[in-house]
C-alpha cells in the first residue's frame, strides 16, 4: 500500500481551496474530495502463480456548481497550487455548462455532515504478506486436481483493497472514511473427450465473492473444503443432459439472485437513467417518475431495499460522495415500486429526499448515482423447506452469461448448472441452462422466498457505468427464491 498524504494534511489543502471558492459571487456549491485507492489482485492457475497486479492512485477532485452549471476537475498532484488550479478549471467548466444548458441545475438543500467511518476489519488485507495470499490460493485449488482427468484448468483469484476518502464542502460537510475490501473464489474447467468444456465455481462466478472487511473473509469462505464438490460437478456437467426447453417453475440460488437483482432491479431504479442523463452505457430504464406508488413491480412478497448500512457489504459506507449519511431506502414495498437511487441533484428535480447513492471510482472521476447494497428482503423458512415445497421445479446456480435490453426490461440469463428438484432434493443435473423473462412479469411470478437463515450478501467488484466508464463495487443480498412458469431452455 502506498504511503500517501495524511488525511489531516489533505483536509488543510482542501479547506484552503474552499475558502477561495467561497469568494466567488456566482457559486452555489463546491466540494473537494481526496481519495487514496490501493488494490491488489492475485491469480493462481494450475498450481502456480499466474499474476499479481497492484494499483494505487491518490489525488483530489473538485466539483463546482456555479452560474447554473456543473464543473469538475481533478489533480493527482497533491499541492495547494495544483488543487487551486483544478478548482479554477472546474469553475470555468461550470460557467460554460451554465451558458450552454437550457435549464439550470437544481440542488437539494441538506444539513452538513460531519464524522468518520471505518470498516470493522481484523486484518488489513493489503498488509498480509503476498506469500501467504499465494499459498492460501494454491491450497484452495489443489483439491481441484488440474491435469488429473477431465479437469484441465483450476484457478483461484484474490481481490484486496483499501480506500481512504475525505470530503469537505462549502456547506460545512467534513467526513472521512477508511474502507477495506477482501474477496476470493475458485473455478474448475473440465474438458471432455469430445472437446466440450464446462466450468464450476465457488462461492460464485464472476471472479468470486467480494465484501467489506479484513483478510479473515478469505478463510471464512472455506475454499479448499468446497473444492472437491466443485471438481465433481464440473466433471458431471460433461455428461449431463441439456435442460429441455419449456415453461417451468424455477428456484434461483442466492448467488444467481444477486445478479438477477443487479440487472433487473438495481440498474432500473437509478434515477439518472430514468431522467435520461445516463444512457450511453447499459441504456436507460423502463421506470419513470409517474410510476412511483402505482407500478406493480412484483408480487406482494417482493420487498427490495437500497441499504448502505449492511455490515460487510460492498455498497456499505458512512457517507456517500455528496456527504449524505448512509441509510436504508425502500425501492419496492409489497410488490409496488416506491423509491429511487438518487443524488441531491436528481432528488431536487422530483422534490424527494436524496437516497445517498452517489459514488465515484476515484479522485479523477465525477460522482455518479451508483448502486449501494440492493437487497431482496427474506421471506420464511429454510432453503431445505423451499426445495421441499418446489416439486418438479428447476434450481439454477451460479451465473454464466447474461443479456438485458437497454430499458432493463427483457432479459436472459445462463447459469453454470441447473438441477431437477424431486422429493426436496437435487436429483438430476442439467448443463448450459438458461431462463428468460420480462422484469415486472418475472418478479410478479415470485411466490416464495426463503428466510433470513438462507439470506446472503454478495459482492460484485466491477459494475460499470458512466462515460468515461467507472467500475464500482456493489452489493446484493438475497435468499433463494421461487418463480412460477418461467421460460427455460439450453444455451
Amino acid at each position: 500500500m502506498s504511503d500517501g498524504l495524511s488525511l489531516p494534511a489533505a483536509r488543510a489543502l482542501a479547506l484552503e481551496v474552499l475558502a477561495e471558492l467561497r469568494q466567488v459571487p456566482d457559486l452555489t456549491y463546491a466540494d473537494v474530495r481526496f481519495v487514496e485507492e490501493d488494490r491488489e489482485l492475485v491469480r493462481v492457475r494450475n498450481g502456480a502463480l499466474e499474476a499479481v497486479t497492484r494499483r494505487s492512485s491518490e489525488g483530489f477532485g473538485v466539483r463546482v456548481l456555479a452560474a447554473g452549471g456543473w464543473g469538475f476537475a481533478s489533480s493527482s498532484t497533491t499541492t495547494g497550487a495544483a488543487i487551486s488550479s483544478a478548482a479554477q478549471r472546474a469553475l470555468a467548466i461550470a460557467r460554460a455548462s451554465g451558458r450552454a444548458s437550457l435549464t439550470k441545475a437544481r440542488w437539494a438543500e441538506a444539513a452538513p455532515s460531519r464524522g468518520a467511518y471505518t470498516t470493522p476489519g481484523a486484518t488489513t488485507p493489503l498488509d498480509v504478506p503476498l506469500d501467504r495470499k499465494v499459498g492460501d490460493l494454491l491450497a484452495a485449488i489443489e483439491p481441484l486436481g488440474a491435469g488429473r482427468g477431465a479437469i484441465r484448468v483450476a484457478e483461484a483469484r484474490g481481490d484486496f483493497g483499501r480506500t481512504r476518502k475525505l470530503l469537505v464542502s462549502t456547506e460545512g460537510t467534513d467526513v472521512e472514511q477508511d474502507i477495506l475490501y477482501a474477496g476470493a473464489g475458485i473455478v474448475a474447467y473440465a474438458v471432455g473427450d469430445d472437446g466440450q468444456a464446462q466450468r464450476r465455481s465457488y462461492p460464485t462466478s464472476v471472479d468470486g465473492d467480494l465484501g467489506q472487511g479484513g483478510y479473515e473473509r478469505v478463510a471464512a469462505m472455506r475454499l479448499a473444503a468446497e473444492a472437491p464438490r466443485v471438481r465433481d460437478e464440473a466433471i458431471r456437467l460433461l455428461t449431463a443432459k441439456p435442460l429441455p426447453a419449456g415453461v417451468r417453475d424455477i428456484v434461483l440460488a442466492s448467488d444467481q439472485m444477486a445478479l438477477q437483482i443487479h440487472e433487473s432491479c438495481g440498474h432500473p431504479v437509478e434515477l439518472d437513467r430514468a431522467l435520461g442523463t445516463e444512457i450511453s452505457l447499459a441504456g436507460g430504464s423502463f421506470l419513470q417518475p409517474s410510476m412511483i406508488g402505482k407500478l406493480q413491480y412484483g408480487s406482494r412478497i417482493v420487498n427490495l431495499t437500497a441499504d448502505a448500512t449492511n455490515v460487510g457489504g460492498c455498497g456499505t459506507f458512512g457517507f456517500d460522495d455528496e456527504g449524505t449519511p448512509a441509510k436504508c431506502v425502500p425501492l419496492v414495498r409489497d410488490g409496488t415500486f416506491v423509491g429511487w437511487l438518487s443524488s441531491r441533484e436528481t432528488a431536487a428535480e422530483l422534490g424527494i429526499e436524496p437516497s445517498g447513492a452517489v459514488r465515484a471510482e476515484s479522485h479523477e472521476r465525477i460522482p455518479l448515482i451508483r448502486m449501494v447494497n440492493i437487497n431482496l428482503e427474506p421471506g420464511q423458512g429454510s432453503f431445505a423447506d423451499l426445495l421441499a415445497d418446489s416439486e418438479g421445479a428447476v434450481l439454477f446456480e451460479s451465473n454464466k452469461s447474461w443479456s438485458i435490453d437497454d430499458l432493463r426490461l427483457h432479459f436472459q440469463f445462463g447459469c453454470e448448472a441447473a438441477w431437477e428438484i424431486r422429493g426436496g432434493r437435487k436429483v438430476e443435473l442439467y448443463r448450459d441452462p438458461i431462463y428468460a423473462g420480462t422484469t415486472p412479469k418475472f418478479w410478479g411470478a415470485c411466490d416464495a422466498i426463503a428466510g433470513r437463515e438462507a439470506w446472503q450478501l454478495w459482492g460484485l467488484a466491477n459494475c460499470g457505468k458512466g462515460e468515461p466508464m467507472q467500475a464500482m463495487r456493489v452489493g446484493h443480498g438475497s435468499a433463494p427464491a421461487r418463480f412460477r412458469r418461467v421460460e427455460v431452455g439450453r444455451g
